[in-house]
Parts: C-alpha cells; sequence; structure tokens
C-alpha cells in the first residue's frame, strides 16, 4: 500500500462544455484531478458523493446560481475552497459571493494562468498551518471589552479567504493594527505586508508609487521601479486614508482591484497581480460616495467585509488594560520601572472626552509622566485642559469624517506658567517650573516633527495622525517655533 498522500481533488462546475474541458485540462496539467458538472444539481450531486480542495464555480447556470452552490456549502460546514466565476463588470455578484464566503473570484473570460494563480492561492490556505490564536498584532490590539472582542472575531473570521476588507474609525483607534493583525492571521502572513498612506503622495505621482514604471518611462527614470502592488505580491497591501484618493486615480485603482492586473508606467502589457487588498479611512465614505467625492463601484469592491475600529469612548472598560500597555512601553523608553497611575488618576480619565483615542491617550500619560513629581501619577499630573466633556461633532460631520476631530481652538496649556500646582510644583517655584515647561515643549516639538515626516510633510495628513484639526496644528507650531516646511 502506498503511503503517498491522496491527489488533490477539485470541481468544475459551468454550462458551458469547451469551457468545462479547458478549465479541467488547465488543473490536469498541473497534476490535479477535476470532476466535472454542468449545473446547480449536478454539482449538489457530486459534492454529496466526494470531498474536493477546489471548487471552481460560475455564476450562472440553468437551474439556478452559482450562490446557492455556496448556501448550500456553507449550511453543511463544506471544507471546499469555492472559487466564483463571474462576467465582467458583475462586480455585484462578485461582492455578494465573497460576502457569502467564497474564497476569491475570476472575470469571464478567463485567463488560465490566472486560473492556476487563483487556485495555488486556494491550495496554499489548504497547506498553510492553521492560524494561531493570536499574533503580535492581534496582542497589541489592548482589550477584552465586548466591541473589542467582536472586532477581534471579524479579523480571525475574514482572515482566511481573498476578499477586499475595508477598516473604518476615527483617528487613533488602531486601524493599521488591525490590517497587520489580518495579515499575520493569514495564508499571506509569510509575504509581505505593504502600508501605503494614500494621503501623503503627491497627486501627481500616484500612479508611478502604485503601479511601477519603467526605466526612461519619463525624465527622471533613470532606473526602474515596481511600485506598491507589486512589493506587496504575495502578502497584502494595506491603503491608509483611502477615503484620499483624487477621483482620477481612484479610476486606476478600480481596474487594478476588478482585473487584478496593473501597467507600469512606460510599458505596453498588463501584468497579474497577486495581493490582499485592505484598506482604510477615518471618513464616512457612503457619505462620500453620496457626494460624489467617492466612486461607488470602488466603495463597493472595497467594502465587501467591514470592520469598524470602536472609539475609546465607547470601550472605556479596556481602560485599566491600554494604561498599563501603554505605561509598559513608556517605563522602557524612559527607563522609569516604577511608574504607575493611582486609582484617582485611572478614573478622572474616564471622564475625559479622548477626541484622539488611544493615541491621545499616549500622549497624555507621556506628558504626565513628565509632569509628575515622583513615580506615582495622580489625578493633578495629568494635562489640566484634557478634563473635558467630548468635543462638538458639528464640523466633523460637515467634512464627511467620522466624529473624530477636536474643533475648539486649543487654549495655553496651564502647564506653561500659569497652574504650578496642578504639575505637582510648589507655588513659587518658578526656576522648576520653567523647566518642567522647557522640557513638555521638547516632548511636543517632537511629537509633532514626527507626525510631519510620517505625513510626508503634508499638514493635513499630520494633523489628522495627531488628532487634531489643520488649524490647531498650525497653532502648535507657531507656538514652538517650528518651521512648518
Amino acid at each position: 500500500m502506498s503511503d503517498s498522500a491522496p491527489p488533490i481533488r477539485m470541481l468544475v462546475v459551468d454550462d458551458e462544455p469547451d469551457l468545462r474541458e479547458l478549465y479541467v485540462l488547465t488543473l490536469l496539467r498541473e497534476g490535479w484531478q477535476a470532476d466535472e458538472a454542468g449545473s446547480v444539481a449536478q454539482a449538489l450531486e457530486c459534492l454529496a458523493r466526494h470531498d474536493y480542495e477546489v471548487a471552481i464555480v460560475d455564476m450562472r447556470l440553468p437551474d439556478g446560481e452559482g450562490t446557492d452552490i455556496l448556501a448550500w456549502a456553507q449550511t453543511q460546514r463544506r471544507a471546499e475552497r469555492i472559487v466564483v466565476a463571474t462576467a465582467y463588470g458583475s462586480a455585484a455578484s462578485a461582492v455578494q459571493a465573497l460576502k457569502m464566503g467564497a474564497f476569491d473570484y475570476l472575470t469571464k473570460p478567463v485567463e488560465l494562468s490566472q486560473l492556476r494563480q487563483v487556485v495555488r492561492s486556494a491550495l496554499g490556505h489548504r497547506d498553510a498551518p492553521p492560524p494561531l490564536p493570536t499574533t503580535a498584532a492581534l496582542q497589541a490590539m489592548v482589550g477584552e471589552s465586548a466591541p473589542m472582542l467582536a472586532v477581534k472575531q471579524t479579523l480571525r473570521r475574514c482572515a482566511r479567504g481573498m476578499a477586499p476588507v475595508l477598516i473604518q474609525g476615527e483617528s487613533g483607534t488602531g486601524k493599521e493594527l488591525a490590517a497587520r493583525a489580518l495579515h499575520e492571521l493569514s495564508n499571506r502572513a509569510d509575504g509581505p505586508f505593504v502600508a501605503v498612506n494614500c494621503s501623503a503622495i503627491p497627486e501627481h505621482l500616484l500612479e508611478a508609487e502604485f503601479f511601477g514604471y519603467r526605466k526612461g518611462a519619463f525624465t527622471g527614470a533613470t532606473s526602474a521601479h515596481e511600485g506598491f502592488f507589486a512589493a506587496a505580491a504575495g502578502g497584502t497591501l494595506f491603503l491608509d486614508e483611502i477615503g484620499e484618493l483624487p477621483m482620477s486615480m481612484q479610476a486606476k485603482l478600480l481596474r487594478a482591484v476588478q482585473e487584478r492586473k496593473i501597467r507600469a508606467i512606460g510599458e505596453t502589457a498588463e501584468t497579474p497581480v497577486d495581493v490582499r487588498l485592505v484598506s482604510a479611512t477615518h471618513r464616512d465614505l457612503q457619505r462620500c460616495v453620496s457626494e460624489g467625492s467617492f466612486r461607488q463601484d470602488l466603495y463597493y469592491r472595497l467594502n465587501v467585509i467591514a470592520v469598524t475600529m470602536p472609539p475609546l469612548r465607547e470601550r472605556l472598560d479596556d481602560l485599566p488594560l491600554l494604561v498599563e500597555a501603554l505605561l509598559a512601553r513608556i517605563r522602557h523608553d524612559h527607563e522609569r520601572p516604577g511608574l504607575r497611575l493611582d486609582a484617582a488618576a485611572l478614573e478622572r480619565l474616564r471622564r475625559f472626552g479622548f477626541a484622539g483615542n488611544v493615541r491621545e491617550l499616549e500622549n497624555l500619560l507621556h506628558r504626565a509622566a513628565a509632569m509628575a513629581a515622583s513615580d506615582l501619577i495622580g489625578a493633578a499630573d495629568l494635562e489640566p485642559d484634557a478634563d473635558r466633556t467630548e468635543p462638538s461633532q458639528a464640523a466633523a460631520a460637515a467634512a464627511g469624517a467620522w466624529p473624530d476631530a477636536r474643533v475648539q481652538e486649543p487654549a495655553a496649556p496651564a502647564a506653561y506658567g500659569k497652574a504650578p500646582a496642578a504639575a505637582g510644583v510648589p507655588a513659587g517655584d518658578d526656576e522648576e517650573l520653567e523647566r518642567l515647561a522647557a522640557c513638555l515643549d521638547d516632548i511636543e516639538r517632537e511629537e509633532l516633527r514626527q507626525a510631519l515626516l510620517d505625513g510626508g510633510h503634508d499638514l493635513d495628513a499630520a494633523a489628522r495622525r495627531l488628532g487634531l484639526l489643520p488649524r490647531q496644528l498650525q497653532w502648535r507650531l507657531r507656538r514652538l517655533h517650528l518651521d512648518d516646511r
């Protein structure tokens, strides 16, 4: 008796005999076995008799739809990875199939090279070890509240396939961390994770950065450049701030998503790409669609699976865990192993609005650590102007964004010379107060400088990273004598 592994068996479902034969021959040449079915009824008969690794199913069949087979497979808890074939331009049916659990989709007329690529990807999912219940990025998503547990469960569930994922939520809620967790939980974890901030790239460079260019394609192209899609081949491409893409680039991105092909600038032929697409935005994209600033067809392609990151004010039960995780980092960075928060300070934090969410909490703890007279941070050491109610959200709503931006012009913090007692410094000790104020200015100056660098020196992008409005960022830059260039 042979100890060799059983052959890999597949099912091809299509009502056109010539296409079925072409698909089957392609699979046989790869060393896989393949059965055929020309209708929903025949497909269900085959599935009742055999277990398959992959099923390639046409969406239009004489006695029903490919989604009928998908629905049956779901109710029977079948293990087959189902790849659906849809007619060109049938975005709605492809999205519906992916939401019902299809592993991936092909656009007809199907190219055989793409067929082989998708099947190999499905088999790679089978051959990969089952994902661990947690990953480094998932562990970094601190929180055990009901909203956070729901997010983590969604990420684990949707990591299995190739369906595009749209992560929505306010600034500072951890959208990139969720994207990394999704990548690490998937069978693409060994491939690259390429993160792109769409708002940080000048409009005239977008096509070159996304799709690459060949040497000599334009003045200054002294060497070839592969672009983000090519760099993410076999892995995950994360498009952060997708809502900031101009309409001209949205059209080009839509074609790449639909066709699974890109054409570098200067090239005449398109190249197939194998990437899992994950997008994120702080904007309400549905509102952007209705206002005409975001393409509806692209929105439907990107929003196959939606993940919404909860704001901090809606998961305050996670506050103790978050504070401890952030303080652990601050202890390490500043070599202060005894740094901790007392009960009164934690209770005061619960009353904050946290317009900037976890990013604001981290900045606040950095400031408190510098302000505290000892390693025990008390309520009085917290930023004096942070004890505020949730900010008005009318301006954010008017801008078509998730309601996360502060809309009040910041007043000068008391720590800059107005309230020495709040800083834990005896009244009248001007020299100590000035030293602390200078220290705080240095910390804030470095945070602003880093945000500008990360945002490509774009004020709007830097402001979003900090959870501020652009005019608030400009005010802080002027106060700290920083050149915004």
